[in-house]
Protein backbone atom coordinates (compact mmCIF):
# COMPACT_ATOMS: atom_id res chain seq x y z
CA UNK A 1 0.00 0.00 0.00
CA UNK A 2 1.20 3.78 -0.75
CA UNK A 3 -0.27 6.73 -0.30
CA UNK A 4 1.14 10.49 0.89
CA UNK A 5 0.27 12.41 3.76
CA UNK A 6 0.23 16.16 2.91
CA UNK A 7 -0.85 17.37 6.25
CA UNK A 8 3.44 17.32 7.38
CA UNK A 9 4.38 18.76 3.71
CA UNK A 10 8.08 20.61 4.80
CA UNK A 11 9.59 23.30 3.07
CA UNK A 12 13.12 23.73 0.97
CA UNK A 13 15.14 24.07 3.93
CA UNK A 14 16.43 20.96 5.87
CA UNK A 15 15.17 21.18 9.37
CA UNK A 16 18.49 20.34 11.46
CA UNK A 17 19.33 19.93 15.22
CA UNK A 18 20.42 23.33 15.87
CA UNK A 19 18.52 25.33 18.14
CA UNK A 20 16.92 22.23 19.80
CA UNK A 21 16.59 21.47 23.67
CA UNK A 22 19.47 19.86 25.20
CA UNK A 23 17.35 17.06 26.20
CA UNK A 24 16.34 15.91 22.68
CA UNK A 25 18.64 13.16 21.27
CA UNK A 26 20.01 13.85 17.73
CA UNK A 27 20.58 10.90 15.83
CA UNK A 28 24.23 10.93 14.73
CA UNK A 29 23.05 10.76 11.21
CA UNK A 30 20.65 13.58 11.26
CA UNK A 31 24.29 15.51 12.44
CA UNK A 32 26.51 14.27 9.14
CA UNK A 33 27.34 16.91 6.37
CA UNK A 34 25.78 15.14 3.95
CA UNK A 35 22.13 13.50 5.28
CA UNK A 36 20.94 11.59 2.36
CA UNK A 37 22.59 8.25 1.77
CA UNK A 38 23.45 6.90 -1.60
CA UNK A 39 20.82 5.89 -4.30
CA UNK A 40 18.18 8.34 -1.47
CA UNK A 41 16.21 11.46 -2.40
CA UNK A 42 14.80 13.35 -0.28
CA UNK A 43 11.36 14.04 0.03
CA UNK A 44 9.54 17.19 1.72
CA UNK A 45 5.96 14.73 2.04
CA UNK A 46 5.25 12.32 4.49
CA UNK A 47 4.97 8.74 1.80
CA UNK A 48 2.47 5.91 3.51
CA UNK A 49 4.11 2.68 2.54
CA UNK A 50 2.70 -0.74 4.04
CA UNK A 51 2.22 -4.69 3.32
CA UNK A 52 -1.24 -4.78 3.26
CA UNK A 53 -3.01 -1.66 4.93
CA UNK A 54 -2.99 -0.37 8.17
CA UNK A 55 -4.83 -2.97 11.09
CA UNK A 56 -7.23 -3.00 13.27
CA UNK A 57 -5.83 -2.25 16.45
CA UNK A 58 -8.26 -2.18 19.84
CA UNK A 59 -7.04 0.21 22.25
CA UNK A 60 -8.63 -0.97 24.96
CA UNK A 61 -6.76 -4.12 24.64
CA UNK A 62 -3.07 -2.82 23.15
CA UNK A 63 -0.51 -4.14 24.96
CA UNK A 64 3.24 -4.20 24.25
CA UNK A 65 5.68 -6.65 25.73
CA UNK A 66 9.20 -7.43 25.79
CA UNK A 67 9.91 -11.19 26.39
CA UNK A 68 12.82 -13.41 25.60
CA UNK A 69 16.31 -13.10 26.48
CA UNK A 70 15.71 -10.71 29.63
CA UNK A 71 15.88 -10.43 32.83
CA UNK A 72 11.78 -10.69 33.34
CA UNK A 73 8.94 -10.79 31.00
CA UNK A 74 7.04 -7.42 31.10
CA UNK A 75 3.75 -6.17 29.34
CA UNK A 76 2.25 -2.91 29.20
CA UNK A 77 -1.35 -1.77 28.25
CA UNK A 78 -1.44 1.59 26.66
CA UNK A 79 -2.08 3.51 29.44
CA UNK A 80 0.39 2.29 31.26
CA UNK A 81 3.03 2.67 28.37
CA UNK A 82 1.94 6.56 28.51
CA UNK A 83 2.86 6.63 31.53
CA UNK A 84 6.40 5.42 30.62
CA UNK A 85 9.66 8.17 31.05
CA UNK A 86 9.67 9.59 27.70
CA UNK A 87 12.35 11.49 25.47
CA UNK A 88 12.11 12.61 22.53
CA UNK A 89 15.12 11.98 19.31
CA UNK A 90 15.74 13.95 16.12
CA UNK A 91 16.48 11.84 13.81
CA UNK A 92 16.38 11.32 9.68
CA UNK A 93 14.02 8.18 8.12
CA UNK A 94 15.09 6.56 5.08
CA UNK A 95 12.97 3.88 3.04
CA UNK A 96 14.22 1.28 1.21
CA UNK A 97 11.86 2.73 -1.65
CA UNK A 98 15.12 5.56 -2.39
CA UNK A 99 13.17 8.02 -0.04
CA UNK A 100 14.65 10.06 3.05
CA UNK A 101 12.69 12.34 4.72
CA UNK A 102 15.14 14.73 6.65
CA UNK A 103 14.50 15.70 10.35
CA UNK A 104 11.72 14.21 12.23
CA UNK A 105 11.30 14.54 15.54
CA UNK A 106 9.91 11.69 17.53
CA UNK A 107 8.47 10.87 21.16
CA UNK A 108 8.35 8.00 22.96
CA UNK A 109 9.93 5.79 24.89
CA UNK A 110 14.29 4.54 24.27
CA UNK A 111 14.29 0.97 23.55
CA UNK A 112 17.12 0.75 26.37
CA UNK A 113 14.83 2.06 29.14
CA UNK A 114 12.33 -0.66 28.12
CA UNK A 115 14.69 -3.45 28.35
CA UNK A 116 15.83 -1.66 31.52
CA UNK A 117 12.60 -2.16 32.64
CA UNK A 118 12.22 -6.24 31.48
CA UNK A 119 15.52 -6.32 33.87
CA UNK A 120 18.16 -6.10 30.95
CA UNK A 121 19.32 -8.60 28.22
CA UNK A 122 21.18 -11.73 29.24
CA UNK A 123 24.26 -12.05 27.98
CA UNK A 124 23.50 -14.51 24.93
CA UNK A 125 20.89 -12.17 23.42
CA UNK A 126 22.42 -10.59 20.07
CA UNK A 127 19.20 -10.19 18.15
CA UNK A 128 15.91 -9.45 18.22
CA UNK A 129 12.68 -10.23 16.42
CA UNK A 130 10.20 -7.55 16.31
CA UNK A 131 6.32 -8.33 15.93
CA UNK A 132 3.02 -6.37 14.51
CA UNK A 133 -0.58 -5.93 14.99
CA UNK A 134 -0.79 -6.60 11.20
CA UNK A 135 -1.41 -10.25 10.70
CA UNK A 136 1.35 -11.64 12.57
CA UNK A 137 4.06 -9.28 10.38
CA UNK A 138 7.79 -9.15 12.12
CA UNK A 139 11.04 -7.67 11.43
CA UNK A 140 14.65 -8.80 12.94
CA UNK A 141 17.85 -6.62 13.97
CA UNK A 142 20.47 -6.98 15.42
CA UNK A 143 20.74 -5.91 19.54
CA UNK A 144 22.85 -3.12 19.15
CA UNK A 145 21.14 -2.14 16.54
CA UNK A 146 17.97 -1.82 18.44
CA UNK A 147 19.73 -0.62 21.62
CA UNK A 148 20.79 2.34 20.42
CA UNK A 149 21.35 5.34 21.96
CA UNK A 150 18.31 7.02 19.38
CA UNK A 151 16.14 3.87 19.20
CA UNK A 152 12.53 4.30 20.97
CA UNK A 153 9.08 3.14 20.19
CA UNK A 154 7.35 6.50 19.57
CA UNK A 155 3.55 7.73 19.99
CA UNK A 156 4.39 11.06 19.03
CA UNK A 157 5.83 12.50 15.11
CA UNK A 158 6.92 16.34 15.20
CA UNK A 159 4.42 16.99 18.17
CA UNK A 160 1.56 15.14 16.90
CA UNK A 161 0.44 11.68 17.76
CA UNK A 162 1.22 8.93 15.62
CA UNK A 163 -1.69 8.92 13.01
CA UNK A 164 -2.84 5.04 12.58
CA UNK A 165 -1.43 5.36 8.64
CA UNK A 166 2.14 5.75 10.13
CA UNK A 167 2.06 3.10 12.31
CA UNK A 168 -0.09 4.47 15.55
CA UNK A 169 -0.12 4.41 18.40
CA UNK A 170 3.38 3.09 18.27
CA UNK A 171 6.09 2.11 16.51
CA UNK A 172 9.58 1.22 16.54
CA UNK A 173 11.97 3.77 15.64
CA UNK A 174 15.55 2.61 14.54
CA UNK A 175 16.64 6.06 12.50
CA UNK A 176 20.21 4.30 11.21
CA UNK A 177 18.96 1.54 9.67
CA UNK A 178 15.94 1.56 6.42
CA UNK A 179 12.70 2.73 7.58
CA UNK A 180 11.00 -0.76 7.43
CA UNK A 181 12.76 -2.45 10.40
CA UNK A 182 10.91 0.35 12.48
CA UNK A 183 8.11 -1.63 12.65
CA UNK A 184 4.42 0.42 12.23
CA UNK A 185 1.71 -1.24 14.98
CA UNK A 186 4.41 -2.60 17.15
CA UNK A 187 2.94 -5.18 19.39
CA UNK A 188 6.18 -6.50 20.93
CA UNK A 189 9.70 -8.12 21.18
CA UNK A 190 11.69 -10.73 21.70
CA UNK A 191 15.39 -10.87 22.67
CA UNK A 192 17.26 -14.51 21.31
CA UNK A 193 20.65 -15.75 20.62
CA UNK A 194 19.67 -16.66 17.22
CA UNK A 195 18.82 -14.39 13.92
CA UNK A 196 15.50 -15.30 12.25
CA UNK A 197 14.35 -13.64 9.20
CA UNK A 198 11.03 -11.64 9.47
CA UNK A 199 8.58 -10.69 6.68
CA UNK A 200 10.60 -8.97 4.20
CA UNK A 201 13.70 -10.79 5.26
CA UNK A 202 12.37 -14.04 4.22
CA UNK A 203 11.18 -12.45 0.84
CA UNK A 204 14.45 -10.97 -0.33
CA UNK A 205 15.35 -7.58 1.58
CA UNK A 206 18.79 -8.00 3.88
CA UNK A 207 19.43 -9.24 7.30
CA UNK A 208 20.26 -5.83 8.71
CA UNK A 209 18.91 -3.27 6.08
CA UNK A 210 22.24 0.09 6.85
CA UNK A 211 21.02 3.02 4.27
CA UNK A 212 24.63 4.00 4.31
CA UNK A 213 25.98 0.54 2.78
CA UNK A 214 23.09 0.42 0.61
CA UNK A 215 21.91 -3.15 2.32
CA UNK A 216 18.31 -2.89 0.64
CA UNK A 217 18.30 -6.73 -0.48
CA UNK A 218 20.52 -9.78 0.45
CA UNK A 219 21.40 -10.95 -2.88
Amino acid sequence: MFGMDRTKDQGDAVPGPEGLPDDVIVSPDAARNQRVPPGQSRTKKWPVLDASGPPRVDLERWSFKISGLVGKNVEWSLQEFLTLPRRKVFSDFHCVTRWSRLGNLWEGVTTRELVRLAGGARPEARFVTVSGYDDGWTTNLPLDAFLAEDALVAILHDGEPLAVEHGGPARLIVPRLYAWKSAKWVAGVELTEKDKPGFWEANGYHMRGDPWQQERYSY
